[in-house]
């Protein structure tokens, strides 16, 4: 038996791609991320239903994720490496017509020596410190660079989430600055990149989470439902304790629901005793510790015993979900489990 079913709305996922493709402005290609196995959603599915919807550009964090969307996809749409060229994949980046974005002095050298007539594009650091070449480095080599005709030349903003954060102005003026006049198609946002606005667009945006339903795209339609399976119920009296630490005791004639799936499923132990799952739209509350395996839910307020209950839905975002755990929307989605049956609903064209 499964831990539960994880529902993933195709049709959702590709009407949010479509809203996200029109905020970007009908000048601006909208390419998607697919990286952490479409973030938890399955790769595959959600680079056909990406395609379907109209995407031809495709991110992935390493050329291994690459593998997955050539398998997907074929060799039609172009597939980015957000990591660059790390050594040991210069086969895979061949075989497969991978684009690596590269990010440093070393890449740029291991490129240019291993496959000098492949494609790749350039990734610059604009003040998040993470990857990318600096604006010295950039002086250095862009006038042996942009001859050999970069596929893109992208940034990424350290703080489009928060809208009025002065570093994100500061970030695109670096942006322009360093990529004005090179006739190569440029890309600085992603999902909350997308929302500060037209200028931060340029030629081609490339959303992540706003494509699976999570914030700081609020227009997002719900694309993933989770419900888990209910393994046992029991009558408690007053006094009697639940799970591990007896951290939550009995108050009243109590009826407990054991569910199968904890946080070796990505139901983050911190969740304990916070929050509710749902039976057809009935709140029904957390109780005691999230286990490995297993969590338990008061259900004394339902007239009869469910089959499953319902953690995320149209009841409880995966944001609400998160903001309960003390996260982020992407880390709920990407820890979902292997256990789950996938089920993919909804017709993505």
């Amino acid at each position: 038996m499964s831990t539960g079913t994880l529902t993933i709305d195709l049709a959702a996922v590709a009407a949010n791609y479509k809203a996200l493709a029109a905020q970007s402005g009908a000048g601006t290609e909208t390419g998607a991320v697919v990286k952490a196995d479409g973030y938890g959603l399955g790769a595959g599915r959600m680079a056909r239903a990406l395609a379907q919807a109209g995407a031809r550009r495709f991110f992935v964090a390493v050329a291994e994720e690459g593998a997955a969307i050539r398998e997907a996809l074929g060799r039609g749409p172009e597939v980015y490496i957000l990591g660059g060229h790390m050594s040991g994949d210069t086969d895979m980046i061949h075989d497969l017509d991978l684009v690596p974005l590269l990010n440093s002095i070393e890449q740029l050298t291991r490129h240019f020596e291993a496959l000098p007539k492949n494609p790749f594009g350039i990734q610059l650091d604009t003040g998040m410190n993470r990857l990318g070449l600096e604006p010295a480095e950039w002086a250095a080599v862009a006038e042996i660079v942009l001859p050999k005709k970069p596929r893109l030349i992208m940034s990424h903003l350290a703080c489009a989430d928060t809208p009025d954060h002065p570093q994100n102005a500061e970030q695109l003026e670096t942006f322009r600055a360093l990529t004005q006049g090179t006739g190569i198609p440029r890309s600085l946002a992603a999902t909350g990149g997308i929302l500060l606005g037209s200028d931060y667009h340029f030629e081609l945006t490339r959303p992540g989470i706003g494509l699976y339903g999570g914030l700081p795209f609020a227009g997002a339609q719900n694309a993933v439902t989770l419900d888990l399976p209910v393994i046992q119920c029991r009558d408690l009296e007053v006094g009697e304790s639940v799970g591990y630490g007896a951290s939550w005791v009995a108050e009243k004639p109590s009826r407990i629901a054991t569910l199968g799936a904890g946080y070796a499923d990505g139901i983050l132990r911190s969740l304990s005793g916070k929050g509710h799952v749902f039976a057809e739209g009935v709140p029904c509350p957390i109780v005691g510790r999230v286990s490995m395996d297993m969590l338990t839910v008061d259900i004394t307020g339902l007239r009869r015993d469910p089959k499953t209950l319902e953690l995320l839905g149209p009841d409880q975002s995966v944001d609400q979900l998160a903001d309960l755990c003390g996260t982020i929307g992407y880390e709920i989605l990407t820890s979902l489990g292997p256990r789950y049956n996938l089920r993919y609903a909804g017709r993505a064209g």
